[in-house]
């Protein structure tokens, strides 16, 4: 059984990884899942306050991946037009691809900003600063998550003795 949880973690980790870059899955609280698998495995000794900290990390950086959008967007002259668009637009790129939701994004927000200002530059800069918070926000994810697959090699290293 312990073995089936170990790869069980490392995938779940990955797949944390992968969530991190893609706006489908929630990366970090995916990684953090790993460490949980991990420290499920009885011969394993993983901290609870580790275990919290991680937890409490991960549970902001995933209400910051909400924020940081909105925030970046109204910083280039978003409205809540552009914002409306950009909710469509995600909705809609759901169906097509991880990156359709991105890009259905990006295209909501101008498009949005076009209905209501009818200007091109200003639509075309709220579009950059939804971008740019898409940007930002998968990148500090994908820091936490490769930090997470970190913490838990040293892990493995640390108690490989009692696994094997």
């Amino acid at each position: 059984m312990d073995v089936i949880l170990l790869i069980l973690s490392f995938v779940i980790i990955i797949i944390g990884i992968i969530g991190s870059v893609t706006p489908i899955i929630p990366g970090p609280l995916t990684s953090w899942l790993g460490l949980f698998v991990l420290s499920k495995i009885s011969n394993v000794e993983i901290s609870y306050i580790l275990l919290i900290i991680t937890f409490i990390i991960s549970i902001s950086i995933f209400t910051l991946d909400y924020i940081i959008p909105i925030y970046t967007s109204k910083k280039f002259g978003a409205t809540k037009f552009g914002i409306i668009g950009a909710t469509i637009g995600l909705i809609i790129g759901l169906f097509l691809s991880p990156f359709g939701i991105i890009l259905g994004s990006i295209i909501g927000a101008f498009f949005g900003e076009i209905i209501y200002n009818n200007n091109i530059e200003k639509s075309m800069k709220a579009s950059i600063g939804l971008f740019l918070g898409f940007i930002i926000s998968s990148f500090s994810k994908a820091i936490i998550s490769i930090s997470y697959l970190i913490i838990y090699i040293i892990l493995i290293l640390n108690n490989l003795e009692n696994l094997f």
